[in-house]
């Protein structure tokens, strides 16, 4: 594996990680309107994620921002119920391990703020992430949970911690 890091985002990395984010979209036919695309927190993802009970994490790779991945309060549901939020990483580093590595490190920190379950929306097209959660023990739902307003995801999951 190449040298990497995964490490809580900066303020400098808010370009890099949008445009990762917004990328995926065009590349898997994505819905853009009620998605992560037009979500506001896009083009402010260092802003975001700044109160106690969130973080959100970068991978870099020899120095270069390749991917993300959040872990923030599912909004309108109990306190003990977090999502794993706009994980998405550049064509070069995928299928390399570094999902398996980013969901175990949102897990570990998810745990550490004393969440008990974690949600995740998706979108069909995105089969090898929801083999991913899958593996990692997520449970598809028939519908979704609290109030992201990303109506145009049409996977729901989720895992007790």
């Amino acid at each position: 594996m190449k040298n990497y890091i995964i490490r809580p985002i900066k303020k400098e990395d808010n370009q890099d990680i949008e445009n990762i984010i917004r990328a995926i979209f065009p590349e898997f036919s994505l819905a853009m309107v009620g998605t992560a695309y037009e979500d506001r927190e896009t083009p402010q993802m260092f802003e975001s994620y700044q109160k106690s009970n969130e973080v959100y994490l970068i991978l870099e790779v020899d120095g270069k921002v390749v991917g993300g991945a959040g872990i923030k309060h599912l909004k309108d549901s109990g306190n003990d119920v977090c999502e794993l939020q706009k994980m998405y990483f550049s064509p070069e580093v995928r299928g390399k391990g570094f999902g398996k590595i980013m969901i175990q490190h949102c897990l570990d920190k998810a745990k550490g703020l004393g969440y008990k379950k974690c949600y995740l929306e998706s979108a069909s097209q995105l089969k090898a992430a929801i083999h991913l959660y899958n593996k990692f023990g997520f449970k598809n739902l028939n519908a979704p949970m609290g109030n992201t307003g990303h109506y145009s995801c049409g996977v729901w999951m989720i895992k007790d911690l």
